[in-house]
């Protein structure tokens, strides 16, 4: 790795809403992942908005430093509450992570991530079971490798 260049982990999600969702709801629960976004101090910079190139509606990035940046970001309380609210009104949702870290364990150890925090909060594993499609390094039994 050349002398100055630091690590970090792109946390993308893609997501379209349920038929019926009103824009406001939308735009309410887009202004909620950018407010939660803030409030978690290990978020180094995000962006929130439409989806191109895709057949999802929106979509998010986020970037933490490392794996503890990204478990605290998975497990902050703001996290967690857009999880509660956004996710009945998710329809179908993708979740990836892109990383220059060479560690060979990385998809493993963020799969692990997304395990113990479904273990830790049922309800929003429930929530994300209920999707009518959920893809990637945040699904419930997958794998970010």
């Amino acid at each position: 790795m050349p002398k100055g260049k630091t690590m970090a982990i792109y946390h993308g999600i893609r997501f379209s809403v349920r038929p019926g969702v009103t824009g406001e709801a939308v735009a309410a629960g887009l202004a909620a992942m950018r407010d939660a976004a803030r409030a978690t101090p290990a978020v180094t910079s995000f962006v929130v908005g439409r989806d191109f190139g895709g057949d999802y509606d929106y979509g998010a990035v986020s970037v933490v430093a490392d794996l503890v940046g990204y478990a605290e970001m998975m497990n902050h309380p703001a996290h967690l509450e857009v999880d509660r609210a956004g996710l009945p009104l998710i329809e179908r949702f993708a979740s990836f992570d892109v990383s220059d870290d060479p560690d060979p364990e990385l998809g493993a150890r963020i799969a692990e991530i997304h395990r113990s925090r479904y273990a830790a909060n049922p309800d929003v594993a429930d929530l994300v079971s209920d999707l009518d499609d959920h893809r990637g390094s945040g699904a419930p039994g997958g794998s970010a490798s």
